[in-house]
């Protein structure tokens, strides 16, 4: 059993961290700027964010190495420094937990479409995975949170590449769901409980949602998933839903809203709570109140 799964037997429960890009627009990240490379320019701005959530109450926050893939770091003429960028923002997360926060590495979609959709193998693809995958390992960090997936094959070959780097990682995996009239999917029709079974196969021991909408519709999500499975599950859910106000998106859900359903989303649930688009460290500090409240009050797990 890894760190992630002692947390999780300790505690029951685990407060997330929130949005990193939301962040770090606000410390001066410029449209169509790589994020992934302010580790290495940007160091103390990148460890703001994640001390920042820290202080708020996080018990686990999350790497900015979400596009470190070298196809994604490609696009910006930085597919020989993926080895770099990635140690970097994994010892800057690891230096900001303290040891108090466990620190789980982001692992976003390469953006590429596996044959027969797009040009993308396999091999290439498991291979990119693998070679950002050890460079969070090789600086410390013991969990892997594959996250944003929208193609479950891509998914597998991400968890399964954490897994093959080292096989007592914990490894988280979450995909993007929408509505549709059979149910919750992702844009390429992956269903809660394909997703919950496909992942658990490849060596996946949390899995979940992220991004999408707000609560409310995260908690239907979640519930599809706790009949499909009895694995823990995960989310990180976005302040609402986004809209767009004079060229700007805009997430409108409060501290104190995104709180006041937590205790739904636990009660269909989840175990690990955090924050994905639009969520800032205030969002982060108001549900971990709402935890504090729960657990209090003795709420059973399931």
């Amino acid at each position: 059993m890894g760190v992630l799964m002692d947390r999780l037997r300790e505690r029951k429960l685990l407060l997330s961290d929130g949005a990193w890009g939301t962040m770090l627009h606000d410390r001066g990240l410029k449209a169509g700027e790589c994020p992934e490379l302010w580790n290495l320019e940007h160091p103390r701005e990148v460890r703001g964010v994640a001390a920042a959530y820290v202080a708020a109450g996080s018990e686990m926050i999350l790497t900015n190495t979400f596009g470190g893939s070298g196809h994604k770091l490609g696009k910006y003429g930085l597919a020989d420094r993926v080895e770099d960028i990635n140690r970097a923002g994994a010892l800057l997360s690891l230096e900001a937990a303290g040891g108090e926060a466990v620190v789980a590495a982001s692992i976003g979609p390469t953006g590429e479409f596996l044959e027969p959709y797009g040009d993308a193998t396999e091999g290439e693809l498991a291979a990119a995975f693998r070679r950002q995958i050890q460079a969070v390992v090789d600086a410390g960090v013991r969990v892997v949170c594959v996250e944003t997936m929208t193609g479950v094959e891509e998914a597998v070959l991400a968890v399964r590449a954490a897994k093959a780097v080292d096989p007592g990682i914990d490894v988280i995996c979450t995909m993007t769901f929408d509505p549709t009239p059979d149910g919750f999917r992702t844009m390429m029709g992956v269903s809660c409980r394909r997703a919950a079974d496909e992942l658990s196969a490849a060596g996946a021991a949390v899995v979940g949602g992220n991004c999408g909408d707000g609560m409310e519709r995260m908690t239907r999500v979640a519930g599809e998933f706790r009949r499909a499975t009895a694995l823990p599950l995960a989310f990180h859910v976005n302040a609402g839903v986004p809209e767009l106000v004079g060229g700007k998106t805009v997430f409108r859900e409060s501290p104190e809203s995104m709180a006041a359903g937590v205790e739904s989303l636990v009660g269909a649930g989840a175990v690990i709570v955090g924050g994905c688009c639009g969520t800032t460290p205030a969002h982060i500090a108001a549900m971990c109140r709402e935890l504090g409240r729960l657990r209090g009050a003795g709420r059973p797990r399931r």
